[in-house]
C-alpha cells in the first residue's frame, strides 16, 4: 500500500467520521438537546502528527544501528520507553519496520 492509498483511506475515514458525528449530533439533540462531541481514535490522531524531537533522536540512533537497550543507555531512557518511541515513530511515519522508518526519515529529511 503506497502513500496515496493510505491518504485515500484516511480521507474516507475522516469523511465517514464527520457523517457519523453529524448523525449522532442530530440523534442526541432530538433526545436530550445535548451534543456529545466525537473524538477520532488515538491511532488516527497519531497518523496526523509529526515525530517529536525525542522520537527523531531515537530514529537517528536506530539509523546508526543501535538496539533499544543501547538507545536507552545513550539517552538515559528505559528500554520500554525506547520501544514506545519506536512504536510511535512507526505509526507516524506509516512504516512497516525499523528499517522502513529509517528510509522514510531519510527521505523526509528528518535524519542525516
Amino acid at each position: 500500500m503506497d502513500a496515496a492509498e493510505r491518504r485515500e483511506i484516511l480521507n474516507r475515514y475522516r469523511d465517514h467520521s464527520r457523517r457519523f458525528e453529524a448523525a449522532a449530533a442530530r440523534r442526541n439533540s432530538k433526545r436530550t438537546g445535548a451534543v456529545i462531541p466525537f473524538a477520532p481514535p488515538p491511532a488516527l490522531r497519531e497518523l496526523e502528527q509529526e515525530p517529536t524531537a525525542r522520537e527523531i533522536e531515537v530514529l537517528q540512533l536506530v539509523a546508526d544501528g543501535l538496539v533499544n537497550r543501547e538507545i536507552g543507555e545513550r539517552l538515559f531512557l528505559s528500554e520500554e520507553t525506547v520501544k514506545s518511541h519506536v512504536r510511535h515513530l512507526l505509526a507516524k511515519l506509516q512504516a512497516r519496520s525499523r528499517a522502513h522508518a529509517v528510509a522514510v526519515g531519510f527521505r523526509r529529511g528528518l535524519i542525516a
